[in-house]
């Protein structure tokens, strides 16, 4: 049912792989090399819509001279998934997104904070929040000596759930990160837990880097004014990459605190030129969003 849905939604009258070529066809089924070309215009005109953030930029770009700012919104729609679907994780989901653009202050990230924690108070269920900022990452990639690697050290890291450490380190070994760099990351993987307790020793770290630092304020603020949440545990893990590129300060994710279940249940971040990409620069945002399968 799902995949017909899906298809549906794609191709509209599902009939588009009738009227590819034959020989496009036939290529195919032996194996071959087809041009995206010759099948682009038939099968792929349209396209899945797989987060809510980047038509929210659109849309905040389109209707600037409407909009106040800061402007908060929050949106639910069914998105879809491009890695492989399996248990937990459907092709297809219903996610909601809540954002604030048009402000830096570091207070929308303690209000998303906060709003995690009511969500998941009410609903009876025990979590813990994850938080890294984006800044720390450019930072180790920094005083490991290859700071042109960081998308590449990012992208690795952000698989770290699902493969552990000895995949993650060869990923970043077989994208050009050195071995040098590759040792000088290893302290990463140690840092755990306790934002007070960690917060010594990173800075010794990453005392050579400029944008470290501002890092560092940044998630001392956040985790000092979030205060004592009524039930999910904010929790400092410096491997929390979040694969999206946009991502340029905070992260987040959420994960449940008890049970079977390994996959995270929410996530966002701050991305501070999003709209950007269409033309409106310099409108930072922050947003996160839960999903539900």
């Amino acid at each position: 049912e799902e995949g017909d849905r899906l298809i549906f939604k794609v191709l509209n009258s599902g009939d588009a792989w009738d009227k590819v070529a034959p020989e496009v066809k036939q290529a195919l089924a032996a194996g071959e090399e087809v041009h995206p070309g010759k099948l682009g215009a038939e099968l792929c005109e349209k396209a899945l819509r797989y987060d809510l953030t980047v038509p929210f930029a659109r849309f905040v770009v389109q209707h600037q001279h409407a909009l106040t700012f800061p402007f908060k919104r929050y949106q639910m729609q069914p998105v879809w998934r491009a890695d492989r679907p399996q248990k937990g994780r459907y092709r297809e989901f219903l996610q909601c997104d809540a954002d604030v653009i048009g402000s830096t202050s570091l207070l929308n990230e303690v209000e998303l904070v906060q709003l995690f924690d009511d969500v998941f108070t009410a609903l009876g269920l025990a979590v813990v929040v994850k938080l890294n900022d984006r800044k720390l990452l450019t930072g180790i990639a920094e005083v490991s000596g290859q700071p042109e690697k960081v998308v590449d050290i990012v992208t690795a890291l952000d698989k770290l759930d699902k493969v552990g450490r000895e995949a993650v380190e060869q990923e970043m070994r077989d994208k050009g990160v050195s071995e040098a760099a590759v040792t000088g990351i290893a302290p990463l993987f140690e840092l755990h837990g306790n934002w007070d307790a960690q917060r010594t020793r990173l800075t010794e770290w990453l005392g050579g880097s400029e944008v470290a630092q501002q890092g560092l304020a940044d998630m001392d603020f956040i985790f000092q004014q979030a205060g004592q949440l009524k039930s999910a545990q904010l929790e400092f893990d410096p491997t929390l990459a979040r694969g999206l590129d946009y991502y340029t300060g905070a992260i987040f994710e959420v994960k449940a605190a008890e049970g079977t279940l390994q996959s995270s249940i929410c996530g966002g971040g701050r991305y501070d030129d999003l709209t950007g990409i269409f033309g409106l620069q310099g409108m930072s945002g922050v947003g996160i969003s839960f999903g539900a399968d």
